[in-house]
């Protein structure tokens, strides 16, 4: 890498790893759940996701790159601990907590790699593109504020 250009490149091609790992774990997350309105987030999530791959895909035409090639290591390890505590012996309520915990990690995550690439986009003149990412980031904020909303107002509670 010699310049903000190939880091910017760089950390898109982790991004889009990070999203079709992601998309793998969420419908098991979907099974998972007991809770309806958590398990309809995730089913709504899973679409975001979908539109975030493609959208990252489209950026990586947009800028004469392909968006595979790299291996988000850090994604990996969150998905690995995610599948690990869908294998525990949990109450449905400590479940649905548990799963609420999980995903938010993941989605701290991207909120910390979009914030990043959206900086980078701005700073580097791409100006429409630097608007794509800070709506995926808002969307990764939004599921988290969600996912935090049903944990404290309720799914916390059960799991007491």
């Amino acid at each position: 890498m010699k310049n903000l250009e190939d880091l910017f490149q760089h950390q898109l091609k982790d991004l889009y790893s990070a999203e079709t790992q992601h998309l793998k774990v969420i419908p098991k997350l979907v099974e998972a759940v007991h809770d309806s309105k958590l398990k309809q987030l995730f089913q709504d999530h899973l679409k975001e996701t979908e539109n975030h791959k493609k959208h990252l895909e489209e950026i990586a035409k947009e800028l004469g790159f392909k968006p595979t090639g790299e291996e988000c290591k850090a994604m990996g390890g969150l998905i690995k601990e995610t599948e690990s505590f869908l294998k525990e012996d949990a109450e449905p309520a400590v479940m649905d907590a548990g799963i609420i915990a999980e995903a938010q990690r993941i989605a701290h995550y991207e909120i910390t790699g979009y914030g990043t690439v959206t900086r980078y986009a701005k700073e580097l003149g791409h100006d429409d593109i630097a608007k794509k990412l800070h709506e995926i980031f808002k969307d990764a904020e939004n599921c988290d504020k969600s996912l935090n909303e049903m944990a404290e107002n309720r799914l916390n509670k059960k799991a007491i």
